[in-house]
C-alpha cells in the first residue's frame, strides 16, 4: 500500500475523465457527502482496477489549484481522516490522509484502497463511478461486487463455512430485524433483489451461485452460531475474592447470535455491577458504590468481539470478575497495522473483521470506529478508577480494569 508520487497524483488530478479521481474546492456545502460518496465508489472499485483512487481537496473541477484563499489546515486533514472512523462507510475504508504540494499550491489528498469485502455502503447505500459521475450500484452492480469477494485475499469473516446452509440462517431475523438497520429504505423499496442477492451482498453468503452462510453470516444470522463457530461465545465468571483461589459466584456461557449475545452479555453486566449495598462501615447508613462505568465495559467487551480471531481456535472471550479488578481476554493479538509496540495508541487501528465491525455498526453496538479503547479510558477516568490496564501478547490480549472507591453516594 504505497502512498502515489507528485506525478501519479498530478496525471490523476488533470485528467478530466478519470474514474479514479474526484475534486472539491473546499471541503464545505454538499461537498462532505460528494466526498464520502466517492470515497464509498473508490473503495467499491467496480471496474476492478486494483488501484486506488483519490479525493482532491482544493482542486477546481479542471484540476487546477484553488488560490492563496485555501489552505490545508490540521483541523481539515482531522475532518477528512473521519471517514474511516465516523462510522458512516462500512466496512469501514483502508484510506490515507495527507498535505500534497501540486502545482505549487496545497491540496489535501485522500487515497482510498479497493476493498477486500465490498460492497462496501454509505448510511446502506453502495455508490459506485462509471467515468467521471458516481451513483448509486444496480442489482447486477451489488451482484459483480459479491462476486468480486470470492476472488480477494478474504478476511476470515467472509469465509464460506462448509456444511451449512441457509435453514442455518434466521430469514425472519434477517427481513425484519437486520436488514432494515443495514440497507437504506429507499434501496430496499426497490424490485429485483432476491434473498440470496441481499444475503450475499451484505456478505452473509459466499455468493448468489453459491448460498453457504459465512462465518459472519452465522454470526450474525444463525439460528445456532456455535454448532458451525465454536469460539462464538463469551464466558463470564464472578469470582469472589482477588485471585483463582476464591469461590465462584456466578458463571455464564453467553452465546446466541450477535445481537442476541451482546445484548444478554450488557444485561449480565448490568446485574453484577449493581450498586453494591455496605452495611460493614458501622453505621445504619447504606452506602452504594459504583465500582466501574458501563460504557467502558461496554466498549471493551465490544471491541474483544469485534477485534477477536475466529480462526484455528475454540477459545471464548472471557471476563472474569475479580472483587478489586475485571479482567477481559480477547483470542486474539494486534492485527495489521497495530502492534504490541502501538496498541492502544490513538489513530492505531485495524481491522481483522472487516464486515463483522460493519454488522455491529449497522446494529448500533459501534457508533464510531477506533475510538472504542479511548473511550472506555476516557469513562474510567471521569468515574475515578485507575488507569486501563493491557498485557498485549501476539496471540491474545488482555484488558484489566481496576476497581474504584469513588461515586459514594449516602442512601
Amino acid at each position: 500500500m504505497q502512498p502515489l508520487t507528485d506525478a501519479e497524483l498530478l496525471v490523476l488530478a488533470q485528467d478530466l475523465e478519470s474514474d479514479r479521481a474526484e475534486r472539491k474546492q473546499a471541503w464545505k456545502g454538499d461537498a462532505p457527502e460528494k466526498g464520502r460518496q466517492a470515497v464509498c465508489a473508490f473503495a467499491n472499485d467496480l471496474p476492478n482496477y486494483r488501484l486506488p483512487g483519490v479525493l482532491f481537496v482544493g482542486l477546481k473541477d479542471d484540476g487546477t489549484p484553488m488560490g492563496p484563499e485555501f489552505a490545508v489546515t490540521d483541523e481539515l486533514l482531522m475532518t477528512l481522516a473521519d471517514i474511516k472512523t465516523d462510522g458512516k462507510i462500512t466496512p469501514p475504508p483502508t484510506l490515507t490522509v495527507a498535505k500534497r504540494d501540486l502545482l505549487g499550491r496545497e491540496v489535501a489528498v485522500v487515497t482510498v484502497w479497493p476493498a477486500d469485502a465490498p460492497p462496501v455502503r454509505l448510511d446502506g447505500r453502495i455508490w459506485i463511478r462509471t467515468g467521471p459521475r458516481r451513483g448509486q450500484a444496480s442489482a447486477q452492480d451489488e451482484r459483480v461486487l459479491s462476486e468480486k469477494r470470492r476472488y480477494r485475499d478474504q478476511s476470515f469473516d467472509t469465509h464460506p463455512v462448509g456444511g451449512s446452509s441457509l435453514d442455518d440462517l434466521s430469514r425472519s431475523y434477517f427481513d425484519n430485524e437486520y436488514l432494515p438497520q443495514a440497507v437504506a429504505r429507499d434501496v430496499l423499496e426497490m424490485n429485483g433483489r432476491s434473498y440470496e442477492e441481499r444475503l450475499a451482498s451484505l456478505g452473509m453468503i459466499a455468493s448468489i451461485d453459491d448460498p453457504t452462510p459465512t462465518v459472519v453470516g452465522l454470526l450474525t444470522l444463525g439460528k445456532s452460531p456455535r454448532t458451525w463457530v465454536p469460539a462464538a461465545y463469551i464466558q463470564f465468571l464472578r469470582v469472589r475474592g482477588t485471585d483463582w483461589a476464591g469461590p465462584v459466584l456466578d458463571e455464564a456461557e453467553i452465546d446466541g447470535n450477535l445481537d442476541t449475545m451482546l445484548r444478554r452479555l450488557e444485561e449480565k453486566l448490568k446485574a453484577t455491577s449493581a450498586v453494591a449495598v455496605d452495611f460493614t462501615s458501622g453505621t445504619t447508613t447504606e452506602v452504594r458504590l459504583t465500582s466501574y462505568p458501563l460504557s467502558a465495559l461496554q466498549q471493551l467487551t465490544r471491541n474483544a468481539v469485534m477485534h477477536r480471531t475466529y480462526e484455528g481456535t475454540n477459545a471464548p472471550v472471557r471476563i472474569y470478575w475479580f472483587d478489586d479488578r475485571i479482567e477481559i481476554a480477547n483470542p486474539g493479538g494486534p492485527y495489521g497495522s497495530v502492534t504490541q509496540q502501538n496498541f492502544g495508541r490513538p489513530g492505531a487501528s485495524d481491522y481483522r473483521n472487516p464486515v463483522l465491525a460493519g454488522v455491529l455498526k449497522n446494529m448500533g453496538f459501534v457508533q464510531r470506529f477506533g475510538f472504542g479503547i479511548a473511550e472506555a479510558r476516557r469513562a474510567l477516568a471521569a468515574n475515578g478508577n485507575p488507569p486501563l490496564e493491557f498485557q498485549v501478547e501476539p496471540t491474545n490480549v488482555l484488558a484489566i480494569l481496576r476497581n474504584s472507591s469513588s461515586g459514594v453516594v449516602a442512601a
